[in-house]
């Protein structure tokens, strides 16, 4: 099996969602009972590919909780959890409270230490060995070395980003070494070895999508060529309506955060 993952955790947006840091110009029109729904839609799609997913509730003190792949990086291999250290000050105090879940579900807790920021949506895991990690307005270089110091036996590959928030806009890993990448946000000579299906440049925001194992890849619905590309390449697109999340500056990825089994 080339599952990355097999259980997530996520939590649905609250009242306040509609208060989320984003620079979208159409931020001011989230609907947040559109976005309960499409979240509820997504858990759905989640559950219907065989992932287990653990179900929180909303954390209405910081509007951008939803957003819960930013608060960790979960390996099940090595049994840690690595708690973030936000790059956006108004977000940071959302890791303790998953950090109460993740103690509960057996995992040993470190954290990203000041003056280290870390964000789980710079972080691009593979299962080959590598993680590509995003240095960004959200993660600097000293958060990078605290996370290469709790999985020495990774390699860990610094990626420059300039262009969007977190590299997982702009990269997504597919499994057998197949990477998604759009090339005018982020330098492919990083990903030297891996086969690297480039997204149309008008689609970028396709680029955010979440593998789900036997080449089923989640990805947000209105970009067809995109979906094209991956059936060429022998995926099974998977979409979903995630508007809500897009005025937000999130996707696919960000709504659910993994428990790695290559980590």
């Amino acid at each position: 099996m080339d599952w990355l993952f097999d259980v997530v955790i996520v939590r649905p947006p609250g009242e306040s969602y509609k208060n989320c840091v984003s620079t979208n110009p159409e931020r001011l029109s989230i609907d947040v009972n559109l976005a309960k729904k499409q979240h509820r839609e997504y858990v759905k799609i989640l559950k219907e590919n065989w992932i287990e997913v653990i179900e929180l509730e909303p954390l209405e003190r910081y509007p951008d909780s939803v957003f819960v792949q930013d608060t960790a990086v979960v390996g099940v291999k090595s049994n840690l959890a690595i708690l973030s250290r936000f790059g956006e000050p108004s977000r940071r105090g959302e890791e303790e409270s998953i950090g109460k879940v993740l103690r509960k579900e057996g995992f040993e807790i470190k954290r990203i230490e000041e003056p280290g920021t870390l964000e789980g949506g710079d972080v691009l895991v593979t299962d080959v060995g590598i993680v590509f990690v995003g240095l960004s307005q959200r993660t600097n270089i000293e958060g990078i070395k605290q996370l290469v110091n709790f999985f020495l036996k990774l390699k860990v590959v610094s990626v420059p980003i300039s262009k969007i928030f977190h590299l997982l806009s702009g990269v997504s890993y597919l499994g057998s070494k197949t990477i998604a990448i759009s090339p005018q946000v982020v330098d492919v000579s990083y990903f030297g070895g891996f086969k690297l299906i480039q997204i149309p440049e008008d689609e970028l925001y396709a680029n955010n999508m979440l593998y789900l194992g036997e080449k089923r890849v989640l990805l947000p619905e209105g970009y067809p060529k995109t979906e094209e590309k991956l059936r060429r390449e022998g995926f099974k697109p998977i979409t979903v309506n995630v508007s809500e999340f897009w005025k937000g500056d999130g996707g696919v990825t960000c709504l659910n955060l993994p428990f790695y089994n290559v980590l």
